[in-house]
């Protein structure tokens, strides 16, 4: 077995040396075997990697959280927005309602999702008051704005046969019985409740707030007769005022809007209070800018679609365009004022 060549010379003439060097090839061979395998899993990875980087947004449903109750005005905005939305971006969008604690569990919700495009939040005033009020350490900063798509007033509604025809009956009501007259609001500190303090404060009466979880719950105890009054929008009690059921007394606008022209602003019957919520959609904080580049330049064609402008109309939901940038200022300054709001009413 001369010229067999091993790692052990000195073994060269020996009968078992031919045994030794073909052992060491062959663990040669599998040490290598098993490199060139991890070198291929690695370099599969990094494709797989490089190909989920480079996949087109969006390329999945993408979900939009409300913080408030079915029914209500959010989520009315929210579905007309996403059933145009699955057509532009050409994928699902769905709606995910996360009630509680004001909207605090929705947006909360919102903000601490993945910041991939992919869960994005329908915001509203009542984000802007949550440091105020104590509620929560959850402000427009923990998000990223899109668009806003929607503003409206609030309306001050009662039943159909209340004894009171105009704000200033309901007004003389509560000076004479203090605290009698129920209001109902979609939850402390929302942006109705602080409307129908604003109310009061500026009428010089008491009201017993009446709290609950969304404007479509108020509506409901309100069509029950469990309360007097609700602060809403227009928006959530039209379809009971086209039936007869409730009537607005004054809408918290300063004009009066087209759909309603016959019903005053609250301003015009002495009252000067002019207040009212608004809608957008917004991403965690920490999305990509390209990913909300995206989002924005499509909710856009969504927002001007004629789909979109003829479900909002008929829903009575008014419409207000701002982009990102605009938005995002919006929104601090929507803070501040929230904030001097809530010091002011207490």
């Amino acid at each position: 077995m001369d010229g067999v060549r091993t790692s052990y010379p000195h073994y060269a003439t020996h009968p078992i040396a031919f045994f030794i060097g073909k052992c060491e090839k062959r663990y040669r061979r599998r040490i290598m075997n098993r490199k060139n395998a991890v070198w291929a899993i690695g370099f599969a990875l990094l494709l797989a990697g490089c190909t989920a980087d480079n996949t087109p947004f969006p390329s999945k449903p993408i979900t939009v959280i409300v913080p408030w109750a079915a029914g209500g005005g959010t989520d009315g905005i929210a579905r007309a927005l996403a059933k145009e939305a699955s057509d532009v971006f050409g994928v699902m969008w769905t709606v995910n309602n996360k009630t509680g604690g004001m909207g605090v569990s929705g947006h909360d919700f919102g903000a601490r999702a993945r910041a991939d495009g992919y869960t994005l939040t329908l915001i509203t005033y009542e984000l802007c008051t949550y440091k105020a009020l104590g509620r929560a350490n959850l402000g427009p900063d923990d998000f990223k704005a899109i668009v806003q798509i929607n503003e409206d007033p609030g309306a001050i509604t009662v039943q159909a046969d209340s004894p009171w025809n105009t704000l200033q009956d309901m007004i003389n009501h509560a000076k004479e019985n203090p605290k009698a007259v129920k209001v109902g609001n979609s939850g402390p500190g929302s942006v109705w409740h602080i409307g129908a303090a604003m109310l009061e404060k500026e009428a010089g009466v008491e009201f017993t707030h009446v709290p609950h979880d969304g404007a479509a719950p108020a509506v409901v105890q309100l069509l029950g007769g469990h309360i007097d009054a609700v602060a809403v929008s227009p928006a959530e009690v039209r379809q009971h005022v086209e039936v007869g059921r409730l009537k607005i007394l004054g809408i918290m606008s300063k004009e009066r809007m087209a759909d309603f022209a016959e019903v005053p602003t609250v301003v015009e019957q002495g009252v000067n209070v002019v207040h009212g919520t608004w809608r957008g959609l917004a991403a965690p904080k920490h999305t990509p800018d390209e990913i909300v580049a995206t989002l924005e330049e499509g909710c856009k064609k969504v927002y001007d679609s004629p789909a979109f402008q003829e479900a909002a109309k008929q829903a009575y939901l008014g419409l207000q365009y701002r982009n990102a940038s605009d938005f995002q200022e919006f929104l601090k300054q929507q803070e501040i004022a929230a904030t001097e709001m809530v010091s002011d009413n207490g």
